[in-house]
């Protein structure tokens, strides 16, 4: 039975720090329910005759004009959440994505249809990053991977609930097979600005903006432990300067904040550039190429590999503070480069039918990719790029990364209809080799950051040396000498010169990075020059 909490006559099922990141994920079920939708509706008969027969090219366009629109205001989001509030920008951006989706559903033409993805991408370019960060804020260190991997999970919920709306619907004879699902959309639009203005911004924020005392309001309305607060963010004094748009841009690459910038930039783009998106728009398309013809069987195919992920989703999000980040990116990684390298092999060696058993390996591999993706990178990515960042930066540099994460996304969508078309095997050598560069590069320069609170984060972020790290991944597979690997790497850090922080005299790390008075001071400076 319910209890209730001691500062609410409400009834209480959990701590409302759970509840709030449960509700700003709306979003992320929305994002994942266009990905499940867009492809199987436009694979419609029903659709075809209300907007016409696409053609590959048109076909790219139309799904990925979401992404195209999408890059710009997640730019330049980041730079309004710092200035009025992780909320205040999430509500606005749901109500934009309502009406795209009320303006397709409502098409009669082409031209309306990719009218309104345009608009649903220009809102969640607004929301979807800030969605990441704002519970990145409020949630505590215990549980801040499994609560930041919410709107991840929630996308893949998304996408099932995407393809089986659409399954549901694929009998209905007249247009409103798919005009069903851009109902669902709006519906789920609206909960989620209803549920922003019930919820309270981030603590962290309102500190940053010297208002402590609503800090503390908030950190009551969200449950949050006290001494935890206290211990990491209510004694600061530090406040964040008002920068101009372009002024938040330049921080991010400044000494100080370059490195960590780059690296998110780098996880969140190479995270699309894997080909999930290709997975998840395409696969009526994918598996109808291996052999499965019929309409009933592709959907049911892409039906149930969504089913998979979304069942792999649950222990990856709730384990998301037990397994190291490092690792599970890199092992993710692997993973994903051997599935697509295997389907692009078999696809090359021209054995691919409608019978015999390499059909069924390119359909287990699809799976598989499906199934790693969203138990590693699907999960790591956002967390990372969002835990690594300054409070003062974070959610620019957060919303610089999903922007490129759009850019990207936006390749895939437009690209994956056509190199299919064209090869049967290229599209799968691309992503493969893709997936097993960024390998390399995050056994090289990836720090792991579980187990430390986002301000220790900032103290101790330094940039790795690549062989530290070769070292620290071998050990994690129990691979060479231990004792030699370990020393080596100590070694190796000890002498290492950091960029990430500023030094004193003696080569010792300062306490914290680059300080914001300063910064702003200079920034000032720049501006009157």
């Amino acid at each position: 039975m319910a209890s209730t909490s001691p500062s609410s006559p409400y009834p209480y099922f959990a701590p409302r720090y759970v509840m709030a990141s449960v509700a700003v994920s709306l979003g992320g079920l929305l994002n994942g329910y266009d990905t499940g939708s867009i492809g199987a509706i436009t694979h419609m008969p029903q659709f075809a005759e209300s907007i016409g027969q696409l053609s590959s090219t048109m076909l790219g366009i139309t799904v990925s004009m979401i992404m195209l629109t999408g890059t710009l205001p997640s730019v330049f989001a980041g730079h309004f959440s710092d200035k009025f509030g992780r909320i205040s920008v999430i509500i606005p951006g749901a109500l934009l994505f309502g009406i795209g989706a009320l303006v397709q559903g409502l098409s009669h033409g082409l031209p309306q249809f990719i009218a309104g993805r345009a608009i649903a991408g220009f809102g969640q370019g607004v929301f979807l990053s800030n969605i990441s960060v704002y519970i990145c804020e409020i949630a505590p260190l215990r549980y801040r991977g499994a609560l930041a991997g919410l709107p991840q999970f929630m996308a893949t919920a998304g996408v099932c609930f995407g393809y089986f709306t659409c399954y549901g619907t694929l009998n209905i004879k007249s247009d409103m097979a798919w005009r069903l699902p851009y109902i669902v959309q709006c519906f789920f639009s609206a909960v989620l600005s209803w549920a922003c203005l019930l919820l309270p911004d981030s603590p962290r924020w309102l500190m940053l903006k010297g208002r402590q005392a609503d800090a503390l309001r908030a950190l009551e309305r969200l449950d949050f432990n006290m001494v935890e607060a206290e211990r990491d963010f209510l004694t600061t004094t530090e406040q964040t300067p008002s920068l101009s748009p372009w002024q938040s841009f330049s921080l991010l690459f400044r000494r100080g904040y370059r490195a960590r910038t780059i690296l998110a930039l780098f996880i969140l783009g190479m995270v699309q550039l894997s080909g999930i998106d290709a997975i998840t728009y395409y696969a009526p398309i994918l598996f109808e190429q291996a052999g499965l013809s019929s309409d009933n069987a592709s959907f049911l195919a892409s039906g149930l590999s969504s089913i998979l992920m979304l069942a792999i989703s649950i222990p990856a999000f709730l384990l998301a503070d037990k397994w190291g980040r490092r690792t599970s990116a890199i092992a993710g990684g692997l993973t994903l480069a051997s599935c697509m390298f295997l389907m692009g092999g078999l696809y090359a060696a021209g054995v691919v039918h409608p019978y015999g058993i390499a059909r069924w390996l390119v359909i287990i591999a699809v799976f598989v990719f499906g199934l790693t993706y969203c138990a590693t990178w699907g999960i790591v990515g956002k967390i990372y790029a969002s835990e690594i960042q300054p409070g003062h930066t974070r959610a620019a540099a957060n919303n610089v990364a999903m922007g490129l994460c759009f850019g990207t996304n936006f390749l895939v969508a437009i690209l994956t209809p056509i190199l299919l078309e064209a090869s049967a095997f290229g599209a799968y050598f691309l992503f493969g080799g893709l997936a097993l560069g960024t390998v390399v590069v995050l056994a090289a320069y990836m720090p792991e950051t579980r187990g430390r609170s986002l301000e220790n984060i900032q103290e101790v972020f330094h940039r790795p040396a690549a062989s530290s790290n070769l070292a620290q991944f071998l050990r994690t597979l129990g691979l060479g000498t231990r004792r030699r690997a370990h020393q080596a790497s100590r070694e190796v850090a000890a002498g290492e010169e950091v960029e990430m922080e500023p030094h004193d005299d003696t080569g010792a790390v300062a306490a914290s990075a680059v300080s914001v008075e300063t910064v702003s001071r200079s920034m000032r400076l720049e501006v009157l020059v």
